[in-house]
């Protein structure tokens, strides 16, 4: 029986269905302007229709924060988030992801109405934040490191210093200048130069050509991991 895998971005919704290493389905839904209010809850409810026997669910929302593992005040969660962007605590179900590989954990909130929808079909769910997921898919060298994840229209970011992580932040971009702007005054604000600075890029590399050229104008080393080829590896592994 195939395996069901969710990636929940901004405006976004993408599946795969897989049946041992085998991708035998994969589509991807964005809202536009005239998407009906609901867009994304048909698309989910879609994709549940499909006959699998486990779900696999990564959240990209940006409503979280990040933490040192082992802190253990949960019912601080929904506040920590509310530091980052605003919370609904009647709308949104409170989700933790812990990264023992770099010793950080992750609050995140995953909308009520979906989660709901995802537990009734009383099949085995494994829940998880991208942040968490794309820190694991990282090997880092040492030295001082910058991770870019990119989707459509957003991206992810996590800089390292000495396999120690120093800032993860997630941002919707729709300009070129958004994500010079967000790259530019992060690694500024955490003290790294560009010329000692290693960037590494994953993810949707096809659709951010242009983000992609225009970094390249600025940072001296810059390696792309892998391209976000169909029926490859959309969720990183």
């Amino acid at each position: 029986m195939e395996k069901l895998n969710l990636l929940f971005i901004q405006d976004g919704l993408q599946y795969q269905m897989v049946r041992g290493k085998s991708v035998q389905d994969e589509q991807s839904y964005f809202v536009k302007e005239e998407s009906p209010a609901d867009f994304i809850s048909r698309k989910l409810e879609m994709a549940l229709d499909k006959k699998h026997s486990e779900i696999s669910v990564v959240s990209a929302l940006n409503r979280f924060t990040l933490m040192p593992e082992g802190f253990s005040e949960h019912e601080l969660g929904y506040d920590l988030i509310a530091f980052n962007s605003p919370v609904n605590k009647n709308e949104e179900e409170l989700m933790l992801s812990v990264n023992k590989k770099y010793g950080v954990q992750f609050y995140y909130t995953f909308p009520k109405k979906w989660y709901e929808m995802l537990k009734s079909r009383e099949l085995p769910v494994k829940f998880n934040f991208s942040g968490e997921k794309f820190l694991n898919s990282i090997s880092a060298k040492g030295g001082k490191e910058i991770h870019i994840n990119l989707y459509h229209q957003q991206c992810e970011f996590i800089a390292l210093e000495n396999k120690k992580v120093i800032l993860y932040n997630n941002l919707d971009i729709n300009s070129e200048v958004d994500f010079l702007y967000f790259i530019m005054f992060s690694i500024s604000k955490i003290g790294f130069g560009i010329k000692e600075t290693r960037f590494f890029v994953y993810g949707e590399t096809s659709e951010n050509e242009t983000f992609i050229s225009e970094l390249r104008k600025f940072v001296r080393h810059l390696k792309m991991i892998h391209d976000n080829q169909p029926k490859k590896n959309f969720i990183l592994k």
